[in-house]
């Protein structure tokens, strides 16, 4: 019955009303997701070392290269199964929620394997200083060993949420959460256990999330998980892949342009590479914020363009739009003004604190410019076209942000020349999308 009332709400009713019904649980979640390793950032700044702060900011862009393909392949699953769901296909819904279970598993397992083997030798590839080598070692080991519970609830949370349940992912990460601030406190704190026990404690919260999500998916009453039904169907596969493909390689192109940058960085030092991590964790609720929308929207899109709702399809984009350009606006906002004091949470240590200052004064002030990419990509997806948001994103933002350090950073070795990159590559990326969708996606909708 929960599930049979989330769905009318995204079909029917006051759009930006159903909109925000789903986007709060999915923020809420986000953000108790990116708590993990804000609490790592946090416990390890403060009670290790400078150097062990810059080791687990220096693995982020290679952990999520390894998830980012396998999750933007499983993303697939979701897609097609909300199609299924808007569409009142309960075979459809039943057969994709086996087929993504079992693809998670087998997915986490190449995740492991790849991350255990590759990280390390990938950490040299990237210039990392040699104090930071040994540490950021250790934390990809153990991170990557645990990987196959992350793939698990990934996908459990993108069943639960493409069929309109986005409550009970934020319960199972709120508790992991919980979770991961008292193994932190336990494994760093109390037994020095350093960068790995940061690292053990994300692995053991996201273990107890999927588990949770498990539980749920085998007590569903309309469309329950049965272990013994768990295989790969070789037809649905093919259209999972058809839309997964591309996102996992749009977030594998994302993530190589950022490990680029992180090489850029690390060529700085300690303390910039420090002064980065401790700005991206500030920036987080942005890119929340950013990813809530983006996940909304997919799944709004999804379920009414299974039913047939072309006019609320397109009347969504536009309300969506409005939303999270404002919400980003303000947020950025905030924090330019209190940079400083937010930093201070992350670390005491002032020449970190300025150049991170100095960083987030010069990117975040254009984060509302993504808003456009981030809405009209989880609108085509949600249609079904994953290529040619993966092609634009590719192109405008990956091979620019490449060509950009491979040429004028390298020319001209400053932080500034190095952070505007952002702002370019998203206005370009913005640009195109808003002429692609205006140009093909836009008219098909309003001639259907």
């Amino acid at each position: 019955m929960a599930q049979k009332t989330a769905a009318k709400q995204i079909t029917e009713g006051i759009i930006w009303k159903q909109i925000l019904v789903f986007f709060f649980p999915i923020l809420l979640g986000t953000f108790f997701q990116q708590m993990y390793n804000t609490v790592d950032t946090i416990i390890v700044g403060r009670f290790v070392s400078t150097e062990a702060l810059a080791a687990v900011g220096t693995t982020g862009p290679l952990v999520n290269i390894f998830n980012g393909f396998f999750t933007g392949l499983g993303s697939g699953a979701t897609v097609i199964l909300a199609q299924f769901y808007g569409a009142g296909n309960r075979q459809g819904v039943r057969d994709t929620l086996h087929t993504g279970v079992a693809l998670s598993l087998v997915l986490g397992l190449g995740v492991t394997v790849l991350g255990v083997g590759i990280g390390p030798v990938a950490l040299r590839w990237m210039k990392t200083p040699d104090e930071c080598l040994g540490l950021a070692s250790q934390y990809v080991r153990v991170y990557f060993a645990g990987a196959l519970a992350s793939m698990l609830y990934n996908m459990e949370a993108g069943i639960l949420r493409a069929m309109g349940d986005s409550q009970r992912p934020v319960i199972s990460l709120i508790v992991a959460c919980l979770v991961n601030i008292v193994m932190d406190l336990v494994l760093v704190v109390g037994l020095k256990m350093g960068v790995a026990g940061a690292a053990l404690a994300t692995v053991i919260s996201q273990i107890v999330s999927a588990a949770m999500l498990l539980i749920v998916l085998l007590r569903e009453k309309e469309t329950p998980l049965q272990l013994s039904r768990l295989h790969i169907q070789p037809k649905l596969l093919g259209r999972i892949l058809a839309i997964g493909v591309p996102a996992g390689l749009q977030l594998v192109m994302f993530d190589l342009s950022n490990t680029l940058i992180q090489s850029g960085i690390n060529s700085f030092g300690s303390t910039v590479m420090a002064a980065w991590t401790a700005y991206t964790k500030t920036d987080a609720l942005t890119w929340m914020v950013s990813g809530a929308f983006g996940v909304s929207i997919t799944t709004f899109v999804g379920q009414n363009y299974g039913a047939h709702k072309y006019d609320r399809v397109r009347q969504s984009v536009r309300v969506c739009l409005g939303m999270s350009i404002g919400t980003v606006g303000f947020i950025s906002l905030l924090m330019v003004l209190f940079r400083r004091f937010i930093l201070g949470i992350y670390t005491t240590d002032g020449a970190v604190i300025e150049d991170g200052a100095y960083i987030i004064s010069v990117i975040v002030p254009f984060a509302a410019a993504f808003m456009p990419v981030e809405i009209f990509a989880g609108t085509m997806r949600g249609m079904g076209d994953s290529l040619r948001p993966t092609v634009i994103i590719c192109l405008s933002v990956c091979v620019v942000r490449v060509a950009w350090i491979m040429t004028v950073v390298k020319r001209y070795h400053t932080l500034l020349t190095l952070c505007i990159c952002y702002p370019i590559t998203w206005v370009l990326c913005a640009l195109v999308f808003i002429f692609n969708y205006c140009r093909s996606f836009r008219p098909r909708l309003e001639q259907v």
